[in-house]
């Protein structure tokens, strides 16, 4: 063994599947990947001058919400429904990435958002 520490094409061959151990472990991992996600008025709500936002993946549909009323500058007290497809609304907790894997298209996942109830 002692024998393998002063060679150094083996300490180089020990470092370079290291490197490449690692390297497979990033292509498994999902890194923080961002989504465009199209936001859209529908009904009464009023419209956003951008509609097209990067949002990472692991960020939650509440958050997005939230967004939105931040943005658009709603009181606490205005409703706000945030629809998948003009279909159903999602839950809260539900993962941005997880609703693009499923209802994404064309590179985008698109959500609809309104202050009164209008699908689903």
């Amino acid at each position: 063994m002692e024998a393998e520490k002063d060679n150094p094409a083996t300490s180089q061959e020990n470092t370079s599947e290291t490197q490449g151990n690692q390297e497979q472990e990033n292509k498994h991992t999902p890194a923080k990947q961002k989504i465009d996600v199209l936001l859209k008025a529908t009904g009464d709500a009023p419209i956003m001058k951008k509609k097209k936002w990067a949002v990472e993946g692991e960020k939650p549909v509440g958050w997005v919400a939230e967004f939105i009323r931040r943005y658009l500058k709603l009181e606490a007290s205005d409703s706000l429904f945030v629809y998948v497809n003009q279909s159903f609304a999602p839950s809260p907790d539900q993962i941005i990435r997880n609703l693009y894997e499923c209802f994404g298209s064309d590179g985008k996942l698109v959500l609809h958002y309104c202050k009164t109830q209008a699908w689903g």
